[in-house]
């Protein structure tokens, strides 16, 4: 008789809504936005249910926000429209992690605009 307990996965929407939340220690500490869910999400996704999928959307937002700041330094000195890029990334780069980790609560998948799939 085999067990089945290994591939068993926990239901844990507070794991899932502070791997959202921890996106925004990037406005603490610079880094941490992208580090904190990386590791939360490689040890936890087999543990957790959906894990793996919000996981997988925070990383591919993180690195979309962090191409899409590469992209508009440069656009500060040539047209200037960096700035207002910066500002509207700053911007989405706050909300949509409260957002969705407002979802992740209810049980729902998460949604990134803009973001692009790295990680699949």
């Amino acid at each position: 008789m085999e067990s089945n307990y290994h591939t068993l996965k926990r239901t844990d929407n507070q794991l899932l809504v502070i791997t959202h939340l921890s996106q925004l220690l990037t406005y603490l500490t610079g880094f941490g936005g992208l580090i904190v869910p990386l590791i939360i999400w490689a040890t936890q996704k087999d543990q957790v249910e959906r894990m793996d999928t919000h996981g997988k959307a925070i990383l591919n937002f993180q690195l979309s926000i962090l191409i899409y700041t590469l992209i508009s330094i440069p656009l500060i000195i040539v047209f200037g429209l960096g700035i207002l890029t910066l500002i509207l990334i700053g911007i989405l780069a706050f909300v949509m992690p409260i957002v969705n980790a407002i979802k992740a609560g209810n049980g729902e998948l998460p949604s990134y605009p803009l973001s692009i799939n790295f990680v699949s």
